[in-house]
C-alpha cells in the first residue's frame, strides 16, 4: 500500500510531507505525556514486528498489492500517539533500506499509514468498545472492526492524494474502486 516515488506530483507530496511533520510533532508531544518507561521496549518490539509483517505482500486488484499495516495493533497495545511514531519509524526504515515507497513519497505514506490508519482505527476501536460489554471477546471484535476501518481510512487518504496530484493514467474512480 506504499505510494512509490513519482506516483503523486511534487506539490501534493510536499503538502503531505508538511502534514506529516505537523502530525508527527503533535504525536511526539502527546506520546511524551502518556509514555511509561515500561512501554518503551514494547514500542520497539512492535516496530520490528510490524516491519517484518509489512514485508509480506498479497495481490489486491489488477496491478496492485497490499500488506499488513499494523497501525491499529500498535495503537491498541501502546496507545495512538506512540503508534503514530512506531509506524513512522517503520515507514522511514522501509523507504531507506528497501526503497519501499521511496523518499519523496515518505510524507504521503506517513500521512496515510502512520497518521490516518492508526488514528482512525483507534477512534473506531474506542467507539466499538463503548457499546460492547467488557471482556476479551469485545477487545478482539472491536480490534477486527477497527483494523478493517483503518485500512479503508488509509486507502481513502491515498484516493484523495491521487485525485489532488496523481500522475498515473487511471481515472480517480478506477483508483477508488481498486
Amino acid at each position: 500500500m506504499h505510494i512509490p516515488d513519482g506516483f503523486i506530483n511534487a506539490t501534493t507530496s510536499l503538502g503531505a510531507g508538511l502534514i506529516s511533520v505537523g502530525g508527527l510533532s503533535f504525536a511526539l508531544r502527546r506520546a511524551k505525556e502518556f509514555m511509561e518507561e515500561r512501554r518503551a521496549p514494547l514500542a520497539g518490539l512492535l516496530a520490528a514486528f510490524i516491519f517484518a509483517l509489512q514485508m509480506l505482500n498479497f495481490p489486491v486488484a489488477a496491478g496492485t498489492s497490499g500488506h499488513f499495516m499494523g497501525g491499529l495493533l500498535a495503537a491498541v497495545l501502546v496507545g495512538p500517539w506512540v503508534a503514530v511514531l512506531v509506524m513512522a519509524v517503520v515507514l522511514a526504515m522501509q523507504a531507506l533500506l528497501f526503497a519501499d515507497g521511496g523518499l519523496t513519497a515518505l510524507g504521503l505514506n506517513i500521512s496515510n499509514l502512520a497518521l490516518l490508519a492508526p488514528l482512525a482505527g483507534w477512534i473506531a476501536f474506542i467507539s466499538v468498545r463503548k457499546v460492547l460489554p467488557a471482556g476479551r471477546r469485545s477487545v478482539v471484535f472491536a480490534s477486527g472492526v477497527a483494523a478493517a476501518l483503518s485500512v479503508l481510512a488509509a486507502a481513502f487518504g491515498f484516493v484523495v492524494e491521487y485525485a489532488l496530484g496523481g500522475t498515473g493514467s487511471a481515472a480517480v474512480g478506477t483508483v477508488a474502486g481498486a
